[in-house]
Parts: C-alpha cells; sequence; structure tokens
C-alpha cells in the first residue's frame, strides 16, 4: 500500500515548497507532485505543515546511546549508535573506528559487514580514522597505535565488500601508490590528522584523494609561506570537506570565511559524535581515557578534545544560525552533499521519485518529529519518534 505523506513543507531542489504530496511505496519514493496523483487505497499522513527533509547522513558517528565502537566493534553496538542517532534526523551514517590495532580494525570492518547483511537500519559502511595518521597531529588519538600503510592494511582496508568504506589518513603516513591503489579497489580517501605541506596534499589530491577530515582540526594550518592542508582543502574546488558545526571545534567566523572560498556544495556537516549522544552521559571512557561533557564538547583530562556532543539536527541548526546558512544549504550539507561524497546520491539525499524513502520531519524549530528509514517510519515500526532538540 503507498503511503501518501500531505500538508508539509517539502525540500526539494528549488528550496522548501508547500502543497506536494510525497507518496512512498515500500523502501522507495514513488512520485512527488500534486494530492491529486494520490492512488486510490493510499494511506495518508498529515504532516500539520512541518518540514520534511531528505534524511540527514553522518559520515563521522563514533558512538552515541552510551556505546562506543571503538570499545565494542559488533554489530549490536553498530545498531545501538544508529537507533540513538535516528532521534536526531540522522538516517544513513558510517560507524567510525578511531586508531587501534589492526585486529580492531579487523573487527569493526566485520561487524559493518553483519550490520548490513542483517538489515540495522541506516548503516551505509565504515568510516576507519586511522591508524596511519601524523603523531604531531594525532589529537585524542593513541599514539601507540598509528602506523604506516603496509600490504596487510590494505587487504584489510579494501575488504568490507559492501556499502561503503571511508579511510581517513594522513599523506605522509601513506604512498601516492597506496592511495591509488585504495581508490582502485573502491575506498573513499580523506586526508585528516595531518601535517603534511601544502604540496604533499595537493598530490594526493591528485592520486585519488577526495574528502579533508573535520577540517581545520587536526591538520597542518594555513600559513603565511605554507598553504597546508587547510590551504589546500580551501583552494581546492572539488574534494568534501567535513564541518563540525559545535561552536567549539571550529569558531564560526573561520567556518563563514571557508565557505567564501569554496563552493558550498562541496561541504558536509558531521557530528564526529561520541557515546553521550542520546545518552545523557556526562564522562565515558575511550582507550583507558576518562572523557568528560562540558559545554557541548568532550574533552580529556588535559583538555585535548575527544569527539563530539554534537548530534545532526544540531548540526542543522548550528549552521543557519551561527553560519547564516539558509535551511536549504544546511539541508543539503547533511544529506545530498555526504551521499554525493559517498557516491550514493543516486538514490539518497533526495526527496525524488526512485529515491530510497529515508526522510526526516522537523518542527519549525527544527526539532526532530520523525523520521522514515526505507519507508518505515520510526514513530510506526517501534523505534519510537524523536524527543530530540533542534
Amino acid at each position: 500500500m503507498d503511503v501518501a505523506l500531505i500538508n508539509g513543507k517539502v525540500m526539494t531542489e528549488r528550496g522548501l515548497v508547500d502543497g506536494l504530496a510525497v507518496r512512498l511505496r515500500g523502501d522507495r519514493i514513488a512520485g512527488v507532485g500534486s494530492r491529486d496523483d494520490i492512488a486510490a487505497g493510499a494511506r495518508v499522513r498529515d504532516l500539520a505543515g512541518a518540514l520534511l527533509l531528505p534524511g540527514f547522513i553522518d559520515v563521522q558517528v563514533n558512538g552515541g546511546g552510551g556505546v562506543l565502537f571503538n570499545e565494542a566493534p559488533t554489530a549490536a553496538t553498530i545498531a545501538r549508535i544508529g537507533a540513538a542517532h535516528r532521534r536526531f534526523g540522522t538516517t544513513g551514517f558510517l560507524p567510525t573506528l578511531i586508531s587501534d590495532d589492526l585486529a580492531v580494525v579487523k573487527s569493526a570492518i566485520d561487524a559493518t559487514r553483519e550490520a548490513m547483511a542483517t538489515g540495522v537500519p541506516g548503516v551505509l559502511g565504515v568510516h576507519i580514522e586511522g591508524p596511519f595518521l601524523n603523531v604531531t597531529r594525532r589529537g585524542i588519538h593513541d599514539a601507540s597505535k598509528l602506523r604506516r600503510t603496509d600490504e596487510s592494511s590494505f587487504a584489510l582496508l579494501s575488504s568490507l565488500g559492501v556499502g561503503r568504506t571511508l579511510v581517513t589518513l594522513a599523506p605522509e603516513a601513506t604512498s601516492l601508490e597506496m592511495i591509488d591503489r585504495l581508490v582502485k579497489a573502491g575506498v573513499i580517501v580523506s586526508a585528516g590528522h595531518t601535517d603534511a605541506p601544502y604540496a604533499a596534499v595537493r598530490a594526493a589530491l591528485d592520486h585519488g584523494l577526495t574528502g579533508f577530515t573535520h577540517l581545520f582540526n587536526a591538520m597542518s594550518p594555513l600559513t603565511s609561506r605554507e598553504p597546508g592542508a587547510v590551504g589546500a582543502a580551501l583552494e581546492d574546488q572539488q574534494a568534501w570537506c567535513g564541518i563540525i558545526v559545535d561552536g567549539v571545534h571550529v569558531d564560526p567566523v573561520v567556518l563563514k570565511l571557508a565557505l567564501r572560498l569554496r563552493p558550498a556544495a562541496r561541504f558536509n556537516l558531521i557530528t564526529d559524535a561520541m557515546s553521550s549522544v542520546g545518552s545523557g552521559q556526562s564522562s565515558f571512557q575511550l582507550q583507558g581515557k576518562t572523557i568528560r561533557v562540558r559545554d557541548g564538547a568532550c574533552f580529556d583530562d588535559a583538555g585535548t578534545l575527544a569527539g563530539s556532543a554534537l548530534d545532526m539536527a544540531g548540526a542543522v541548526k548550528n549552521a543557519v544560525s551561527m553560519l547564516g546558512l539558509t535551511l536549504a544549504d544546511a539541508s543539503r550539507m547533511a544529506s545530498r552533499n555526504p551521499a554525493e561524497f559517498l557516491g550514493l546520491d543516486h538514490e539518497l539525499g533526495r526527496i525524488a521519485q526512485g529515491c530510497l524513502a529515508d526522510l526526516v520531519l522537523l518542527g519549525d524549530d527544527l526539532t526532530v518529529l520523525d523520521t522514515w528509514i526505507r519507508g518505515r517510519a520510526a514513530s510506526e515500526d517501534g523505534a519510537g519518534a524523536a524527543a530530540a532538540h533542534g
């Protein structure tokens, strides 16, 4: 039976549009058009004027719901993380593992494969952030885990077999040949936790690097005589830059400047979320360290940032309030852009006929009211409607 969503403000390529009916059939969007197009017998749901957006896609999710992927790299952990973030509008995500032993990386990849095979809602693949990073820019990553790429790591990183594999590495911790090989094997390569000079990052871009992980954070900065990784990212017009818009990781003024230098269509909102999201935790353990949540961010005892307490609904709201973006632009950075980054824009990130029915319903204050993943509403399948902040 078709489901017809009516009386909402629908986010389209032209922005929010009133009066459209969005028809769902199974896991797909069957059509977007007039109410007159609704098939006889379709079940109608009145959205009461709320905002219907493409579901949010977060490519960097370390944890949520009280669990961290590193601490328990299992399919059950992925399911719990996904359920926690769904309450905040995330309908697609990459569970993210920070630097660890290769045996743990293997467990994370195996868990992702199992989660996708068993239909855990929202899982699009895996993000392996490290351990191929620069110790100088490691941030919260454990220095003892860091290493260079080699044949065994190549085999592991290219082994998922389903979905998408995103790898964050420092160009100086690998080789241009290895970046080439990873990309040819279907791995998406992003630069992060790097102290590489501009020329090295530029060379990596020329060899298939397509992303920058949490732009400005944990990477060589833009200076007057050395543009660094930041300069390479800002100059390049094609790579995607993930940004954490929480007012802590990067000053909003700096992000506004970045948005003036390169296309808005090449920025992705990310959370870099830890286990506290959706759990109310004030502290948690990460690889033997106590991480405390304060002022909306996560820190170890030395004051080092350790991921964030941000969710995607909050990221969208902050992009509007802190960066002055339109809701249409903020929505695109939370859905269409990451879908394009992952090569999934043919079926995700848009409210259009034929796309998967991954949707988020927001109130005027951008509070999440409901989500759909593959056509199934959280409010109707036992997942529960969101009680989230915007």
